[in-house]
């Protein structure tokens, strides 16, 4: 049985463990994930009711979680009332891709000092 190694082909090291950040290219991104990245980057904001019902996305907030998680630069913010599908829904969150899109503003730096 041949082990597994843990490092990467070819000598390539992470994005995140690069000493120079500004060369850093974003995390590969597949599935549900990249569905709502393409969506984000295609549009000025979509709301979370569009993402489940016209891009069937049922859990969005958590695809959205795992993105800020990967360092995309994702703002949330909250509509009071909107009409969709000709019902008031109240409280819904539209979600845009921020400036610069990855990483987001803090997400390489570790207590005061830039990650390595």
């Amino acid at each position: 049985m041949k082990k597994k190694n843990a490092r990467f082909p070819n000598g390539k090291t992470s994005a995140n463990t690069s000493a120079n950040h500004s060369t850093a290219t974003p995390p590969d991104v597949t599935g549900q994930c990249a569905e709502v990245l393409a969506i984000l980057r295609a549009r000025r904001g979509v709301l979370s009711f569009e993402l489940t019902a016209d891009c069937a996305i049922p859990e969005a907030a958590a695809r959205i979680h795992d993105l800020r998680g990967k360092g995309f630069n994702i703002h949330t913010t909250i509509e009071p009332e909107i009409t969709f599908r000709g019902r008031v829904r109240r409280n819904v969150a539209r979600y845009s891709l921020g400036v610069p899109a990855w990483p987001r503003p803090g997400f390489m730096v570790c207590d005061g000092r830039t990650a390595l």
